[in-house]
């Protein structure tokens, strides 16, 4: 039975999301009946929506197409031409993106808001290979989930030494804005786009779908989903066992915050953090803004002499130093310090003070260039200094 993190049972499916879902059966044989009959030289996407109606067509300028082709799915404002459909399309419809002669090229989700006016899901040669999730948001997302699921399946995970690992890498799994990581039986859903949003109960239903998972965190990127047009508050759920979930990558346990950065730990650096382990044996190691001590954790582990790691937040502090009992470390050879980092090597540089391996992994302290002059630590003096 999935449980949300408040430690409550979840409400039924709810009827719309049974009703979406059920549409797929009827929706796909109707799609692959009529793309069947398709000539070579018509448009698989043309045909469909002219059968079904309500879809707008946001035609591109002229040599603006090939990036999108070529797989880019984020249609930005600047390369559309004009929007052709009465009444305009809203934020979250489905709409064909066209090439200059309105020959679609794909479908994709539309924002009014957003810089990226469209995120495109599908490619005109895929819905003729496979109309079955064509112009269809809710068969196509069964299909990409599925997808991430097997592949990461090929890739040996879940495994007996990792259960923490990334299921969808939005771009990367076709699903712009969308991220989903796996602690061990919690899955956190990061979500950067107002489709994500609008398609959440549809999400976390399917995902709810993949074995092992028992609890599930929405986690809405609130800065980001203003930007397009979206204004969310993240809801303070009620404390409950979830709030930290312990995990295990390539072997070494972490205690992981489900409150903290991000989705809480960054499972997308799994195999530079394994890589550390194998440059670490008797070095010095240093992991400058080294959160809850990923880096650090796996150079130690790879038989470092000495590890330091430094971050200005208190509580990724805690636990770093948790996740040092955890593994049985000695505390004599790993330890974490709180502080700026850039004040920490000047203050090494004025010790002189050496190390054979450095880790740098900032934040993203500056996401735009007018937000950079308030931005407290200076990554540009602190590579000089190191």
């Amino acid at each position: 039975m999935l449980r949300a993190c408040g430690g409550t049972a979840p409400a039924a499916v709810p009827a719309l999301v049974r009703a979406r879902l059920a549409r797929r059966a009827s929706s796909a044989a109707y799609a692959a009946a009529t793309v069947a009959d398709a000539s070579s030289a018509s448009s698989a996407l043309e045909e469909l929506a002219a059968e079904r109606k309500g879809f707008a067509k946001v035609v591109l300028k002229k040599g603006k197409t090939q990036i999108f082709r070529d797989g880019s799915p984020m249609v930005y404002s600047g390369a559309v031409d004009r929007i052709i459909g009465r009444p305009p399309p809203k934020s979250g419809d489905v709409v064909l993106v066209a090439d200059g002669t309105e020959k679609p090229i794909g479908w994709g989700l539309y924002n009014s808001v957003s810089m990226f006016c469209v995120r495109l899901m599908q490619l005109e040669e895929e819905a003729r290979r496979d109309p079955t999730c064509a112009l269809n948001m809710e068969t196509l997302l069964e299909a990409r989930i599925s997808s991430a699921v097997n592949l990461r399946k090929s890739l040996g995970l879940p495994s007996a030494n990792t259960n923490a690992y990334r299921l969808i890498n939005s771009e990367g799994d076709r699903l712009s804005g969308l991220i989903v990581d796996i602690f061990a039986d919690v899955a956190v859903i990061a979500s950067s786009a107002a489709w994500v949003e609008k398609y959440r109960e549809e999400i976390q239903f399917l995902v709810s779908k993949v074995n092992g998972i028992s609890h599930i965190k929405w986690r809405p990127s609130a800065d980001i989903l203003k930007e397009e047009g979206l204004d969310i508050l993240e809801k303070k759920e009620p404390a409950s066992s979830c709030s930290t979930v312990k995990v295990m990558e390539n072997g070494i346990v972490y205690l992981v915050s489900l409150e903290g950065q991000k989705t809480g730990f960054y499972a997308d650096q799994r195999e530079n953090r394994h890589f550390i382990s194998l440059l670490s044996k008797d070095q010095r190691v240093l992991d400058i803004c080294c959160y809850s001590g990923g880096f650090a954790l796996n150079a130690a582990k790879g038989g470092a002499d000495n590890v330091i790691g430094i971050d200005s937040s208190g509580s990724a502090l805690d636990l770093a130093n948790e996740n040092i009992i955890l593994n049985e470390l000695n505390p004599g050879r790993i330890s974490f310090v709180k502080g700026d980092a850039t004040a920490f090597m000047k203050g090494a540089i004025s010790k002189n003070e050496l190390w054979d391996l450095v880790i740098l992994d900032p934040p993203k302290l500056a996401p735009r260039k007018k937000v950079r002059v308030i931005a407290p630590l200076d990554l540009e003096d602190l590579l000089v200094i190191i």
